[in-house]
C-alpha cells in the first residue's frame, strides 16, 4: 500500500502541503520514503523526534509544533503520522492542536499500532502522573496499514501487537481469540496471510465499538480490558515494559480479579495466560513493583471515580462485562485490588 500512498493520501486527505512526523527509529526505515513519495505531489517536510515511550511528552509536542510553525505549515496543510503507537499518539495530538486542528493521516508501522492505537481517534501524551492523561479525540482522515512494514519489527514487538489482538477476541469474539491463540507458530513466523487476517478482524472489532461510542462515554470502555493495570505498570517501571507486554500482564491480572469478585468465569485468567505465554509474553506482575505507587497510578486512571478504581472486565472469553447502568466498568475495593493484583510478598 505504501507504493500507492500519494494517490491514497490525495484522495482521502487532500492538502496544499504535508508534514510527515516520525521517530528516529522509523525515519530511515519508512519515514524518509513516505516523505519523498509525497514530495513528488506537493511540498512535504519531515520532522523526527527521539524514539521511545519516554519521549511521549508535552516537551516533544512543543518541539514538534514549533518545528511545524518554522516550516510554515498552514491550515490547508495536513500531518502524516508514520510509526508505532507513540508516533501516532504524539503526531495525532500535534494535528489536533496545531492551528486549532488540521487533518491527519495515520500510517502505523507496528502490529499494535495497526490493530489498535491508530484506530479510533485517540491521541495523547504521558505525564509524571500517568499515561495518556493529556490528549484529544481527533479522527484521522485515513489509516494506511501496510503489513510489509512488519518485516523490520523485532519478534517481541510482533508479540506485543498480538496481545491487543487477543484482547479484542477476549472482549468480543471467542472464535477470533481461538484463531489467534491456535496460530501462534505461524504468527510468530510472520505468516502474511495470518497477519492480514489479524489486522482485518481486529480493526473490524475495534471500529465497530468506536462507531457506537467515539468519545468513550459508554461501551468503548470495554476496550480498556487489561489497561488499568497495564498503564500503572508502565508508569511505575518508567516504561521499561512494551505496551503489549504490560497489557498481557494486565489482562491476566484483571481476569483473576474478576474471578475473585465472582463476575468472571473461572479459568479465564488461565486461558489468557496460556495464550499469551505461547507468544513469549509475560503474564505475572513483577515482584519488584511498588504497591503504593501502582495503586496510586490506578487511582489516576481515566475510569476512576472518587478515588475508586474501576475496571473493564470480561465475563468470559469473548464477552465483556458491563452495561449502561454501571458505566461499563466495575468498581473494586482497595483491599481486593491489593490482595488480588499485586505480588503477595508486597501486600
Amino acid at each position: 500500500m505504501l507504493a500507492d500512498l500519494p494517490d491514497l493520501v490525495a484522495a482521502r486527505c487532500p492538502a496544499a502541503s504535508y508534514a510527515v512526523i516520525t521517530d528516529s527509529t522509523v525515519a530511515h526505515l519508512v519515514g524518509q520514503r513516505v516523505a519523498a513519495s509525497l514530495r513528488e505531489r506537493c511540498p512535504t517536510s519531515l520532522t523526527v523526534f527521539p524514539a521511545g515511550e519516554w519521549n511521549k511528552t508535552r516537551d516533544t509536542w512543543s518541539a514538534l509544533t514549533d518545528q511545524l510553525l518554522e516550516t510554515g505549515l498552514a491550515r490547508d496543510g495536513a500531518v502524516i503520522a508514520v510509526g508505532g503507537g507513540v508516533v501516532g499518539d504524539v503526531a495525532g495530538f500535534v494535528a489536533a492542536t496545531y492551528l486549532r486542528g488540521v487533518p491527519h493521516v495515520q500510517i502505523p508501522t507496528t502490529l499494535l499500532a495497526m490493530i489498535d492505537s491508530s484506530i479510533g481517534g485517540k491521541t495523547g501524551l504521558d505525564t509524571a502522573h500517568g499515561k495518556n492523561l493529556v490528549g484529544a479525540f481527533h479522527q484521522p482522515r485515513a489509516v494506511v496499514a501496510d503489513v510489509d512494514t512488519l518485516g523490520t519489527l523485532p519478534p517481541l514487538h510482533v508479540a506485543a501487537g498480538i496481545a491487543e489482538a487477543l484482547k479484542h477476541g477476549a472482549i468480543a469474539d471467542a472464535s477470533y481469540f481461538a484463531t489467534v491463540a491456535g496460530n501462534a507458530p505461524a504468527l510468530r513466523q510472520r505468516d502474511l496471510g495470518m497477519l492480514l487476517e489479524v489486522v482485518r478482524r481486529s480493526i473490524e472489532i475495534k471500529a465497530a465499538i468506536v462507531v457506537d461510542d467515539e468519545r468513550e462515554r459508554g461501551p468503548r470502555v470495554r476496550l480498556n480490558f487489561g489497561h488499568t493495570v497495564a498503564h500503572a505498570l508502565e508508569a511505575v517501571t518508567g516504561y521499561e515494559l512494551l505496551h503489549g507486554e504490560a497489557v498481557a500482564i494486565g489482562m491476566v491480572a484483571e481476569a483473576a480479579l474478576g474471578e475473585r469478585l465472582g463476575v468472571t468465569v473461572h479459568g479465564t485468567a488461565a486461558a489468557l495466560s496460556d495464550a499469551l505465554s505461547d507468544f513469549g509474553l509475560p503474564t505475572q506482575i513483577p515482584d519488584s513493583i511498588d504497591v503504593d505507587r501502582a495503586v496510586a497510578a490506578m487511582r489516576r486512571d481515566k475510569k476512576a471515580s472518587h478515588e475508586t478504581v474501576r475496571f473493564a472486565l470480561v465475563a468470559e472469553i469473548g464477552r465483556s462485562l458491563g452495561s449502561p447502568e454501571d458505566g461499563w466498568a466495575v468498581p473494586v475495593p482497595d483491599h481486593t485490588l491489593r490482595t488480588t493484583l499485586l505480588p503477595p510478598s508486597t501486600v
